[in-house]
């Protein structure tokens, strides 16, 4: 009769035998196994439909304007004075235009605010061509302003959105009026090479795409505020959802924020800019905002003890005075 023994009961000599080493790779791996099937069932999310988000995410002002065959979500909020400055914001990577509803309330009583969910992000969802890279937003970024009506403003952009902002300045130098750049993306950092890292595994870059649980989400936003206290729950939860949205994962996964290198147009930017960034700040340092200081002529820094990555969140009406003055005031 054949031997039934299976092989990790076999001691070699065909006795029957157990291999305690075998045995014990065998427990392992198995255990290994289920603890990977584990963490894909618990980490996996699936994509959140977009009506329903709008139905939760949208504002009683919120609009919509197609641009690029793509229905941008936008809000247009402030005094009825034709005369009064307008801001268009840009937020940053994991963020949407409610990033800035703080500086909305704070500022709308005098200046016009506009922000929108950037391709890729937010209500608004991936680009149909997939043109979600900077220089595509920036020249997406002129084309949501014809769309909308506005020829000519100031900009503020948050991070990633702060290098969208100043590379507008440079290629659009006659629709801009002032800069306001907020722990702005622009200069060369190691930290950003783990996108193209995730973009160049293809088709293993799944899991990186999908596995996104609640708790990595905190992690992220954790570590964007100085002051983890100041996080509302359904400011995380807002940040998870949006995140789902269907298609966004994958347009943030292939995100490569280093193509294209134009730091060394920043010298170029010839128009009056505020530079705010967060003592606090772990994901880009204060000592890029102070290299903005220097290298754009004329720029003004202010540096917030205590706040982080997104001071304009973290403490509006802390940060948001500083802009009124900036935009109000004159150079």
């Amino acid at each position: 009769m054949d031997n039934l023994v299976p092989g990790w009961l076999d001691n070699g000599d065909g006795e029957t035998g157990r291999d305690e080493r075998g045995l014990g790779r065998w427990i392992r791996r198995s255990l290994a196994g289920g603890m990977l099937g584990l963490a894909l069932y618990a980490g996996y999310e699936s994509d959140r439909e977009p009506e329903i988000l709008r139905e939760r995410y949208t504002y009683p002002d919120s609009r919509f304007v197609t641009v690029d065959g793509l229905a941008v979500h936008y809000r247009d909020v402030g005094p009825e004075d034709p005369d009064a400055p307008t801001l268009v914001c840009c937020h940053g990577v994991f963020a949407s235009l409610h990033t800035w509803e703080g500086w909305t309330e704070e500022l709308s009583d005098e200046v016009r605010i506009v922000s929108l969910d950037l391709p890729g992000f937010g209500l608004t969802g991936p680009h149909p061509q997939g043109h979600n890279g900077i220089q595509e937003t920036v020249d997406f970024l002129a084309a949501f302003l014809d769309a909308v009506g506005i020829e000519r403003a100031s900009l503020a952009g948050s991070s990633r959105g702060g290098e969208i902002a100043w590379r507008f300045a440079v290629d659009y130098p006659d629709r801009v009026d002032r800069l306001v750049l907020v722990g702005a993306a622009g200069y060369p950092r190691t930290e950003t090479r783990w996108l193209r890292r995730v973009r160049d595994l293809g088709p293993l870059s799944w899991p990186l795409r999908h596995l996104t649980p609640r708790t990595l989400t905190l992690l992220a936003v954790r570590k964007a505020y100085g002051n983890p206290a100041r996080m509302a729950p359904e400011t995380v939860t807002r940040y998870h959802d949006l995140l789902l949205r269907a298609g966004n994962r994958d347009a943030i996964a292939d995100l490569d924020v280093q193509t294209g290198d134009r730091s060394a147009d920043v010298p170029r930017v010839n128009t009056p800019t505020l530079v705010l960034w967060g003592s606090e700040d772990a994901i880009i340092p204060p000592a890029h905002g102070e290299r903005f200081a220097r290298e754009i002529a004329g720029a003004e820094l202010v540096v917030y003890e205590g706040l982080g990555h997104i001071p304009m969140e973290e403490d509006p009406t802390r940060t948001a005075p500083d802009v009124r003055s900036f935009l109000l005031d004159g150079e």
